[in-house]
């Protein structure tokens, strides 16, 4: 049975300081083919991982007093670079240009259709879940670099506790409401705020482990976080 997916790929997992991170496009161009090859479709939203980061910082230096608006922008145009790279590694499986706007459902028989961020005040997961309602699909997969949720920074607490079911508002609890560009937060607290009006669920997991984003892909027994409500 074919199914339709919406894959929300961290930044990090695509850019890194030393450049594209090959080893893993690679592998995630294999299991991705061999979705396809079984009848599966995806729409794949790409974040802006270092390259984001790291040009916001350095336009920084050069005007330290960068709107918010700018720092976004700069933003989006990393997500839209990630976005390309990944798009042409599947050649002519994939749609030949990048979803202009989440709010547009496109017309095509292509398996693949890419996607980076949209507008100033929120991230590419927030596209993921404007997408999934677009596409009237239920489930957004995020792909990090994170096993698991966890209840505080597990690198600042040796006592964070990891989550592996969570409801909408109480992983706000957790992230906060509001955006800022750059914001590391395993779900950016706007699409998370959507995706709880909608009654979407997402399913975090880290993208290193591409073993387990198969299973899940199968419909195997995976490891990361369920974060779910109802509309």
């Amino acid at each position: 049975m074919s199914n339709f997916f919406i894959l929300s790929l961290g930044g990090s997992m695509v850019s890194l300081p030393e450049g594209v991170n090959v080893i893993f496009l690679k592998k995630f161009k294999r299991l991705i083919e061999d979705r396809v090859k079984s009848g599966d479709k995806f729409i794949i939203v790409v974040g802006g991982g270092f390259n984001a980061r790291n040009f916001v910082k350095e336009a920084s230096k050069i005007n330290p007093k960068l709107s918010s608006n700018n720092r976004d922008w700069i933003g989006i145009s990393a997500t839209h670079l990630n976005a390309n790279i990944v798009k042409s590694i599947f050649g002519d499986l994939a749609y030949e240009v990048l979803i202009e706007s989440p709010n547009v459902k496109i017309k095509t028989k292509k398996p693949l259709l890419f996607s980076g961020g949209y507008l100033p005040g929120n991230s590419s997961d927030f596209v993921c879940a404007v997408l999934a309602k677009t596409y009237g699909i239920k489930n957004i997969v995020n792909i990090s670099n994170i096993d698991y949720v966890y209840n505080k920074d597990p690198r600042k607490y040796k006592d964070a506790e990891k989550i592996k079911k969570i409801n909408w508002q109480e992983f706000l609890s957790i992230v906060g409401s509001k955006w800022t560009p750059g914001l590391n937060s395993p779900f950016d607290p706007i699409a998370s705020k959507f995706c709880q009006k909608e009654g979407k669920k997402v399913v975090i997991l880290n993208g290193s482990n591409l073993s387990n984003l198969k299973n899940y892909l199968a419909g195997k027994k995976f490891k990361g976080t369920e974060i779910y409500g109802k509309k």
